[in-house]
């Protein structure tokens, strides 16, 4: 007997294919300011990893007896593969791109029971894998148009899916530089003196945190996510990171740095939200964005890598149980439940 796709059987506006074909839509900007500053290098990832994910989610329904096309045109997986494309270096291995899909769908998805039943977020399941298994190919960013150099043209972008290293392309970006300059007991002043840097951050990623930001006023406007989670992730990093830089600028990057660098809006509206992994509760999700936030700076600041939104999303999952259970609004006209 074949398995029945869950319910609703109809397709509604608020659908799980209209959401995600909405998500889709909030993205493009990013994909465009990513391609313009990145290379083509940004096309390649997409294609092999929207490719990569309809092979393997296809392959995985079958193993588990479920309908195929219905799941498919829920446009989940490619979500997935996008987002888990735009967070990895632009013309990265297509060997690459394709591991990080295959843990992200079957160890991040489908062996907790499918769409619906994952604790963590899938695309932040196959990144982190691909940064602590390969964490040289993983740092391979490209200089930004307008930094160091222009981005690889097609012959070098096509060298570098393949899986070749092309010597003067590869570099470190804005988060990775700094890390690296404090470490060397270099002041924040001089280590944005390097052409790496724009006015804020870095060139070319204050327009793509900026593009991501309007694709997550997007969403908030038609509703596909709500402003808490956002509100609550931004907030704490921008609070936090304002304490540190006025207490010692010269060690502390500034709100605006941290905000416009690296995945912080890319994380704020399109992966900390997820419906699946995020907490459900308003109240609730204000306190997991806040979570998410404020271990994004701890980890910027003091960890081992320079970005740490995805281990930061992957901590705050584990919350959402306890987040869920005791933040749930008070019922009208009754006492809060004793737990």
């Amino acid at each position: 007997m074949v398995a029945l796709p869950s319910s609703p059987h109809l397709p509604t506006a608020n659908s799980v294919g209209a959401v995600m074909r909405q998500v889709l839509y909030a993205l493009i900007p990013g994909i465009v300011v990513a391609t313009i500053f990145f290379g083509w290098g940004v096309l390649s990832n997409l294609l092999i990893a929207i490719v990569a994910a309809l092979l393997i989610e296809a392959a995985m329904l079958k193993l588990r007896g479920r309908p195929i096309k219905p799941f498919l045109n829920d446009y989940t997986a490619v979500v997935t593969a996008v987002l888990l494309a735009i967070a990895i270096p632009p013309a990265s291995a297509w060997w690459l791109i394709c591991l990080g899909i295959f843990f992200a769908l079957v160890f991040g998805k489908h062996l907790y029971g499918g769409l619906g039943y994952n604790p963590f977020n899938p695309a932040m399941i196959g990144y982190v894998v691909l940064l602590i298994a390969f964490p040289a190919e993983m740092t391979r960013w490209l200089p930004a148009l307008g930094s160091e150099q222009a981005g690889p043209d097609m012959g070098q972008t096509l060298m570098l899916m393949a899986g070749s290293t092309v010597d003067g392309v590869s570099g470190a970006t804005p988060l990775d530089h700094l890390k690296t300059a404090l470490g060397q007991a270099l002041t924040i002043g001089e280590a944005r003196a390097h052409p790496l840097y724009g006015v804020f951050s870095g060139k070319g990623w204050e327009w793509l945190n900026l593009a991501f930001l309007a694709g997550g006023i997007y969403l908030i406007w038609k509703r596909i996510i709500r402003w808490h989670i956002p509100a609550g992730m931004l907030g704490m990093l921008a609070i936090m990171s304002l304490l540190f830089w006025l207490g010692d600028g010269s060690r502390h990057a500034s709100p605006l740095f941290h905000l416009t660098v690296g995945g912080a809006m890319l994380g704020a509206f399109f992966i900390a939200t997820d419906p699946v992994s995020a907490a459900t509760t308003p109240r609730g999700q204000l306190i997991y964005g806040a979570g998410i936030g404020l271990l994004v700076w701890i980890i910027r600041s003091y960890g081992g890598y320079p970005d740490a939104i995805a281990f930061a999303v992957l901590l705050m999952n584990m919350t959402v149980p306890f987040l869920d259970r005791y933040t749930q609004p008070r019922v009208y006209g009754y006492g809060r439940e004793p737990k």
